[in-house]
């Protein structure tokens, strides 16, 4: 969610940002096979595109993103970056490197002694230059920005001690007690520097423990009581979907360019995207309906994700409906329905 500042533009921010788009977004699927996941509209915005606005919006003023899976759908929107008002460069993983591979790989790109990383699957609007100030402070070669635990049964955990050390990572469980990571962070070019930039790693399951086990202090906390938004699953992306619409006044109905919806169809907490035709006598509710789809007069689908068959396989649990595939969204985390 970009963070809203009054009294002109913000103060610029030495420090450039990784935005982690390379993911496969596997639990998003179908979803995630017609575009990336950061490509995804979220209420007539790419969600990549609310990310670098909102880093933009903090007073930084250059990004590298990395690609891997559909690289076009990302950098066809987002471009040089001009448009969200920053400049971005692009880090190409021929093979999925993970959470630390992939900044070690864009290190040269980077090309900065410190700088945060961002996930490119989730909106917050944690305060860039209050984390930065931290950061320097304590010392500590990673800080990871933290928020109460929304979902301790859905969300692993952050232990953190009295003096803000991070001291290890809890399990999702009833018994996770830890704070939740939003997906940013503050970190040191040191490390990752020692890694091989052509071998996966990961930051959290592995690089991270290392450090906490061998150096106490060096990975930190910076808590906050920042917004948190999850696009982990289809769920999760109609929920974000229709609260950004009712907070940016776009209403319960999220159409794309193209659209089309007869004047007695009925549509309740959808999500359109570009070019579909909905038909007389239609019902649709809180469905996601992707780009080209025509619904067909009198049919009715609710809770379903509806894209068109194009030769490829049936996911599991996709049915065939005429020549449309349809899935259930999924339950609710935020409503149980």
């Amino acid at each position: 969610m970009t963070a809203e500042r009054g009294g002109g533009a913000p103060p610029a921010i030495a420090w450039p940002a990784l935005v982690l788009t390379a993911g496969l977004g596997t639990r998003l699927r179908p979803l995630s096979l017609l575009c990336a996941k950061p490509a995804l509209p979220v209420a007539g915005v790419p969600l990549v595109g609310r990310i670098l606005r909102w880093l933009s919006a903090s007073g930084v003023d250059r990004a590298v993103l990395n690609l891997h899976h559909l690289p076009a759908s990302i950098t066809a929107v987002v471009g040089d970056g001009t448009g969200c008002g920053l400049r971005v460069r692009y880090s190409w993983e021929p093979a999925l490197l993970g959470s630390a591979g992939g900044p070690a790989r864009a290190l040269p790109l980077i090309d900065a002694d410190r700088f945060f990383i961002v996930n490119g699957d989730t909106l917050t609007d944690v305060d860039l230059a209050a984390l930065a100030a931290d950061h320097q402070r304590s010392g500590a070669d990673v800080t990871l920005a933290l928020v109460p635990n929304p979902d301790p049964d859905h969300y692993g955990g952050v232990a953190v001690a009295h003096d803000g050390r991070v001291t290890g990572f809890t399990p999702r469980g009833p018994a996770n007690t830890g704070l939740h990571f939003v997906g940013v962070q503050a970190v040191n070019a040191g490390v990752f520097a020692p890694l091989d930039r052509h071998q996966p790693a990961e930051s959290v399951n592995g690089v991270y423990r290392q450090m906490i086990a061998q150096r106490p202090g060096s990975v930190r906390a910076f808590v906050s009581a920042s917004v948190f938004r999850d696009i982990g699953t289809a769920a999760d992306y109609v929920d974000t979907c229709l609260d950004l619409a009712r907070l940016e006044r776009a209403g319960g109905r999220l159409a794309g360019h193209g659209t089309q919806v007869a004047e007695n169809a009925s549509i309740t907490d959808c999500v359109l995207w570009d070019d579909v035709r909905v038909e007389a006598g239609a019902i649709l509710r809180r469905s996601v309906v992707t780009s080209g789809v025509a619904i067909p007069t009198g049919t009715r689908f609710d809770d379903a994700v509806i894209r068109r068959r194009e030769g490829g396989p049936i996911e599991p649990g996709e049915r065939l409906v005429g020549d449309l595939l349809v899935s259930p969204v999924g339950r609710s985390r935020r409503t149980g329905s």
